[in-house]
């Protein structure tokens, strides 16, 4: 397992590459893309064994790092088998919330939606915390992460990406923090690299 710092700019360089947000943000994000296939990547496997194989590699990250890890790794499937988003922001969008279609012009899911290639048998793991946040855009009763999150599941499942394929826990009391991610991460890795 591998940790990339997040620097100071991280507001800049995560997101989705084919856009920025409608604040800018994530726009280095093609950079960061750059940074992890064409220097971390080849780092690692001239300084450790590591397979290669794309079954075995898998991208996750937290919060915005965990939106940027499903965009490369939904962008390059042949490198990364499966893509893990804890309390991800897939609340990113291209303009301001309209009260009037609240869930709309969210980058991530039009995204998948719009690809004309992908892999279905990539695999995704997505976890939320009911705790997450507060905030109910289209007064549902449930928190946006979870909506943001369960929605992009739907997404996925319009691609003909499989129940097998998917991993979604959601967590009672689990917050927007790292206590809470860790606590997520055993099941994680148990569904990442499960055997048979």
């Amino acid at each position: 397992m591998v940790g990339v710092y997040a620097s100071g700019e991280r507001m800049r360089e995560y997101g989705t590459v084919r856009q920025a947000d409608y604040k800018g943000r994530g726009d280095k994000a093609r950079f960061y893309r750059d940074f992890v296939l064409e220097e971390l990547l080849p780092y690692l496997h001239r300084q450790f064994r590591i397979s290669g194989h794309r079954a075995e590699t898998a991208y996750a990250g937290f919060s915005l790092g965990g939106l940027s890890a499903l965009d490369i790794a939904w962008a390059y499937p042949q490198i990364f088998g499966v893509a893990g988003v804890f309390s991800g922001s897939l609340w990113w969008r291209w303009t301001p919330v309209d009260p009037h279609d609240p869930d709309a012009d969210r980058i991530m899911h039009d995204i998948v939606a719009t690809s004309v290639q992908w892999d279905v048998r990539q695999r995704f793991w997505f976890q939320c915390g009911t705790l997450d946040e507060e905030d109910d855009r289209n007064g549902n009763g449930v928190i946006d992460s979870i909506d943001d999150t369960l929605d992009l599941i739907r997404v996925l499942k319009t691609k003909g990406v499989g129940d097998a394929q998917i991993r979604y826990l959601e967590m009672e009391g689990g917050r927007h923090e790292p206590m809470t991610w860790g606590a997520a991460m055993p099941d994680f890795l148990r569904w990442v690299f499960r055997r048979g």
